[in-house]
């Protein structure tokens, strides 16, 4: 089967042969259709995380080793079972949930294993869906898709539940209280498609592009500004009546991270989501001067997923626009996601 592969950190993907995964024990083989390109996959790519002041948490110090097939947004058809697999058939067409813990330690024994300090995640550290077929472990982590597209359904398991846990850290504001979504590029569209599904409150939007901003509109926002316009945190302040009750950055750098901060309402509560890095200067006297909250917010759980396809069946959710490529570009494709000049999500599809 063809896989495209981190053969060097940073270096362009590699379209590889490897041979077609032969499940055993619990495994269930997935026949790829479509896998979604996360923003994340660009920091997996260049192999480190940026954590500020110079330092950095490199994927290959924590164990991953190279030739490694990303994608951790990977919808398909089962294909094959192993001798002990059960809960699906062949023919089954089912989105692969990643966030998949060690199995043995007491996080995951209380069923918490998206806390799991060792993971087995699909797409980061077992190989994932930019390839033609994956191996899932465990039929427990495939959730059926009927009634909802294709496309859309292969940026769920991250990019949706990304946006749906965030903003479900926020659902004890008021509807009389203001909502701040900090970047509108896949993540950020998403949540805004789903926010008044998931919160009562006014929603803003800000972005320094504006057509990313024209795009939170047509989603679903009451009102955009532009986080790079001089004098914003004044204008913002006094029209929210003294700040946004909750603020979530889908972008986590220096920059969108200070301004969150600087707007945020007494009492409030910062969601910090995305994880384009580096660190900011944080006076400690005003957390408990402004009685805040920061929130740090990963991706989400299996149920947060479930929970989401059926608001999305039900019609509540704007869905992100869509950016279709073929698998065999998928070296491309996430260079331009890097360079982020398109609005939405990129899926690479496989049929």
């Amino acid at each position: 089967m063809k896989a495209y592969q981190i053969t060097q950190w940073g270096e362009m993907l590699k379209e590889n042969e490897v041979p077609i995964p032969k499940p055993t024990g619990t495994e269930v083989l997935i026949k790829i259709r479509a896998s979604g390109i996360c923003h994340s996959d660009i920091h997996i790519w260049d192999g480190y995380f940026d954590l500020g002041s110079g330092k950095r948490i490199t994927l290959q110090e924590r164990g991953l080793k190279l030739p490694f097939t990303m994608g951790h947004e990977p919808v398909g058809e089962v294909v094959a079972l192993g001798p002990e697999a059960t809960g699906v058939g062949i023919g089954d067409r089912r989105i692969v949930y990643p966030w998949i813990g060690c199995g043995v330690c007491k996080v995951c024994e209380n069923g918490d294993e998206l806390l799991c300090n060792e993971p087995i995640t699909v797409g980061t550290r077992r190989d994932g869906g930019y390839a033609e077929y994956l191996l899932a472990p465990h039929a427990k982590y495939l959730v059926s898709y009927d009634g909802v597209d294709e496309a859309w359904a292969a940026t769920a398991a991250c990019s949706g539940i990304t946006a749906y846990s965030a903003l479900k850290k926020l659902k004890h504001l008021k509807s009389d209280q203001t909502v701040l979504i900090i970047g509108a590029g896949g993540v950020g569209l998403a949540a805004v498609g789903m926010a008044k599904a998931v919160l009562k409150s006014r929603i803003i939007v800000a972005d320094v592009d504006p057509l990313k901003r024209e795009a939170a509109l047509k989603a679903g926002a009451d009102e955009v500004v532009d986080n790079g316009e001089p004098g914003i945190i004044k204008e913002l302040l006094k029209q929210t009546d003294g700040g946004p009750y909750g603020v979530v950055d889908f972008v986590g750098a220096p920059a969108t991270c200070s301004f969150g901060f600087q707007v945020l309402a007494k009492g409030g509560t910062l969601v910090v989501v995305g994880l384009y890095g580096g660190s900011m200067d944080l006076s400690l006297s005003m957390l408990p001067l402004k009685v805040v909250n920061i929130v740090g917010s990963y991706v989400g759980t299996q149920q947060d997923l479930v929970e989401l396809l059926d608001l999305v069946k039900q019609g509540h959710v704007t869905p992100v626009p869509i950016i279709k490529r073929q698998l065999s570009e998928a070296p491309i494709a996430i260079q331009d996601l890097r360079s982020g000049k398109d609005i939405g999500r990129y899926v690479l599809i496989n049929y």
